[in-house]
């Protein structure tokens, strides 16, 4: 098996997404430390140091040489250079893949995540060759399966108690995207 080449930045009207930077700190504090942000993703509440130390972890996310590989990668808007969110995607396996992401709450309902959403479809599918796309969502996540909704992505399960998350356990959501639905929805 080789590598997926992935050619960054990529760029959207208003974001750049690429890989992250230690500059990068700041602006990740703001998100990662915020409770309603994190509320249905899958780290927990992060200081400054627990936010740096992630950090340093993802500056080598950027290339998908292995099934299980995140690519994660920084949300920027290319008007202020601040980060203000992050949008990754997992090489699951042959040609599939997993979309997730995270946006701090100030940039909420301004369309930037389904922005930097479609462009990392746009690389999954384009570039990649990838057949399908899943994401997964804990439910009462309504704000994400919305998002999800408008790319396109139809649910394919719902997995009672099928995760433990964040000390309880969840249910969660599974939704995909056919590389021919994308198609078809462009």
């Amino acid at each position: 098996m080789s590598g997926l080449p992935v050619d960054l930045p990529l760029t959207t009207d208003r974001l750049v997404l690429r890989a992250h930077r230690m500059d990068d700190l700041d602006d990740l504090v703001r998100f990662h430390g915020d409770p309603e942000v994190v509320r249905y993703v899958p780290w927990p509440v992060r200081d400054r140091e627990a936010t740096e130390e992630t950090l340093r972890a993802k500056l080598g996310q950027t290339v998908l040489d292995e099934h299980g590989q995140w690519l994660v990668l920084a949300a920027e808007l290319a008007s202020t250079k601040t980060v203000i969110g992050e949008v990754l995607l997992k090489w699951a396996s042959d040609r599939q893949g997993e979309l997730g992401f995270a946006f701090g709450r100030e940039h909420h309902g301004q369309g930037y995540a389904i922005e930097a959403a479609r462009a990392v479809l746009g690389l999954a599918f384009d570039d990649l060759g990838f057949h399908r796309v899943t994401a997964v969502v804990v439910e009462g996540n309504d704000p994400s399966l919305r998002l999800l909704d408008r790319l396109g992505f139809r649910q394919e399960a719902r997995h009672v108690d099928g995760a433990f998350f964040k000390g309880e356990w969840a249910t969660t959501l599974v939704l995909a995207l056919l590389e021919d639905e994308w198609r078809s929805s462009r």
